[in-house]
Parts: C-alpha cells; sequence; structure tokens
C-alpha cells in the first residue's frame, strides 16, 4: 500500500485576514478631526480565530504585543496589521506619509472603572487605530466615543460610538481636539491598538515604557486579584 502524502496548508495572506476593500471604502470623516470606522475590518471567521487566541493575559491598561507570533489567528492577524500594505492604506486614507518603522502595535485585555475617562493621545503619536476583538456587547459601558470640539467635559456630546465588538477598526489623527473615552466598564474589553509615532526612537521608546509597566503589573497581579470581577 503507498502512502499518502497530505498536501501542505496554503499559507495564510493579510487579504485572508484584512478586508482591505472595506477599509478603502470607508468614509474619512475630516471634522472636527479626522476619523473612521470599520465594522469588519477583519471577517467573521478570522475574528472568532483571533478572539479565541487573543494572548493578553488578565491585566490592565496597556501591554506590549508579543514580538513573536504564532500560526493562530492571532498570529496571522498580528502579522498582517505589522505588514507593509497595512501602513500603506493608513498612509493613503490619511494623505501623509507613514512608516512601519514608526508603528507600535500594543494590547488591551481588560479595562477597569476608571478607565475610559475623556483625552486626546500624546503629541508623539501621529495615527491611531483600535482593532477590537470582543463578542457581541451589551454593556452600556467601554464603547468609545469621539468628542465634539467643546472638550472633556461631556461624556454624552458626542459625534460617534463605536462598540468594541470583534473585527471592528476605529481610527484617527491626532489633534488637540481629537477628544475620546467610554463610559465605565469592569471586565474583559480585549483589543489590539496600532500607534504610528512621530519617528521610530518615539515608537521604541513609548514601548519600552509599556513594557515595563506590564512587567510590574505582573508582579502586583497575585495582590490584586481580590478588586477583579
Amino acid at each position: 500500500m503507498s502512502a499518502t502524502l497530505a498536501r501542505p496548508r496554503p499559507a495564510s495572506t493579510d487579504a485572508d485576514v484584512l478586508d482591505f476593500a472595506a477599509f478603502a471604502a470607508a468614509p474619512l470623516i475630516r471634522a472636527p478631526f479626522q476619523f473612521f470606522t470599520v465594522p469588519r475590518f477583519v471577517p467573521a471567521a478570522a475574528a472568532r480565530a483571533a478572539c479565541d487566541s487573543f494572548p493578553g493575559p488578565d491585566l490592565p491598561g496597556v501591554l506590549p504585543a508579543p514580538e513573536k507570533t504564532g500560526d493562530d489567528g492571532f498570529g496571522r492577524l498580528l502579522r498582517a496589521l505589522r505588514g507593509q500594505r497595512t501602513t500603506e492604506a493608513f498612509s493613503d486614507k490619511y494623505g501623509i506619509k507613514l512608516s512601519t518603522d514608526t508603528l507600535m502595535v500594543t494590547l488591551r485585555a481588560r479595562c477597569r472603572t476608571r478607565d475610559g475617562l475623556i483625552h486626546t493621545d500624546s503629541t508623539d503619536k501621529v495615527i491611531t487605530a483600535l482593532l477590537y476583538l470582543n463578542g457581541d456587547w451589551s454593556a452600556q459601558g467601554g464603547r468609545l466615543r469621539l468628542r465634539l470640539l467643546r472638550g472633556p467635559d461631556d461624556i454624552e456630546d458626542m459625534i460617534d460610538e463605536v462598540p468594541p465588538i470583534a473585527g471592528t477598526l476605529l481610527s484617527f489623527r491626532r489633534a488637540d481636539n481629537s477628544w475620546h473615552g467610554h463610559k465605565p466598564f469592569d471586565g474583559v474589553r480585549r483589543a489590539i491598538m496600532l500607534n504610528w509615532m512621530t519617528d521610530a526612537a518615539a515608537a521604541r521608546r513609548e514601548l519600552r515604557r509599556h513594557q515595563i509597566s506590564a512587567g510590574l503589573k505582573r508582579i502586583a497581579a497575585p495582590f490584586n486579584t481580590g478588586s477583579r470581577t
């Protein structure tokens, strides 16, 4: 009896996990600041696979994304997000030159009630993008709200609200009036955050800061378990 050889599984490409056609079709809102949303930037099957293999520990705050990625759903998604095609797509959308050298990728795994205060991003961030990886979202809290020019005083005074449902992308260009935040939520709220920084040095510096902070959180985690839900 002759042995039957299994055919090699075709390698996944960024086209399998990111819908660049939907990305290109999404309108760029220009006032009061530049932003856009893509509800299904990650198709449903790829989003489920990324949710199932999301590596973020049960820690709050910003966590560095893994440098090495496996061949699971999350790894394939992360590689596609870090790829040249993604940076070029954001460059085309905003009409500015972006580089993969200035890209910082971080994760959020858990939200605390004190998170989500209205703010603008720091000036060393040029473009911010949030890719959510949660199931159906029925909670009123945790839905990112984009603010009007009047600033950080009223969470109800919004121009848009985005539930953090798996596959949804929200992006904005940092500006002095790019206010955003969400109502309080305590629990799992998973997202991948992309930040194109002013330069590569800023990206390395901020990533290092998040690495140190995440290490301290892991040390403190056994002493804080009583405060989580």
